[in-house]
């Protein structure tokens, strides 16, 4: 197997278009802009490794009594309750 392999990828014609004017202006070609970012945007992700959402509970006791057993959606009304029209 070699070092390359051919593939089709759709990509927007606005994005293409001004992919091309980018290429034309550095005097390379969409295949290597398109190496370079991609390259770029794996390697962001491999530094910024997966999220974890940060622990914040409130003294680890939970939601209070009223509102224990309710659904999100009393949840969500008791949170907005006098704001808005």
């Amino acid at each position: 197997m070699g070092t390359h392999m051919k593939t089709t990828i759709d990509i927007a014609t606005p994005l293409l278009t001004e992919a091309r004017k980018v290429a034309a202006r550095e005097g390379i070609t969409v295949k290597t802009l398109v190496e370079q970012g991609l390259r770029r945007e794996l390697a962001e992700r491999r530094r910024s490794g997966p999220f974890r959402l940060r622990k914040a509970s409130f003294r680890g006791k939970g939601l209070q009594a009223g509102v224990k057993d309710a659904s999100w959606e009393r949840i969500r009304e008791l949170a907005y309750e006098g704001r808005g029209a």
